[in-house]
């Protein structure tokens, strides 16, 4: 019997070749390619405005644009809100009517 230095019974230490070596660094590049292109993707999902049908408000009595901009957009100035709820319904004036509907912006 030859001495190796190793027990009879305990199998050989794992050795790669250079192809091993390569086949399993292309594999673990790979593999983080596509973890950061589905955590890139989820990221910039996250970021993007809700889509689908404009959000409406129906006038109620003593509903004035000023309250109805507090009442959507609590966290913006309350002229920039009306700006765009007559950009969104596409009018000038400064009145608006009970049971009329409006279209306004998003919530930030």
């Amino acid at each position: 019997m030859v001495a190796t230095g190793m027990r009879q019974g305990q199998p050989a230490p794992l050795r790669l070749t250079r192809r091993g070596r390569i086949v399993v660094l292309t594999f673990f590049f790979l593999l983080a390619s596509l973890a950061s292109a589905v955590l890139w993707t989820t990221a910039s999902r996250a970021d993007e405005p809700s889509r689908g049908p404009a959000p409406t408000v129906v006038v109620q009595p003593n509903d004035t644009l000023w309250s109805i901009a507090e009442r959507v957009a609590p966290d913006r100035a309350p002229r920039e809100v009306i700006d765009d709820i007559r950009e969104l319904n596409n009018f000038k004036g400064s009145y608006v009517y009970a049971g009329d509907t409006l279209l306004v912006p998003r919530g930030n």
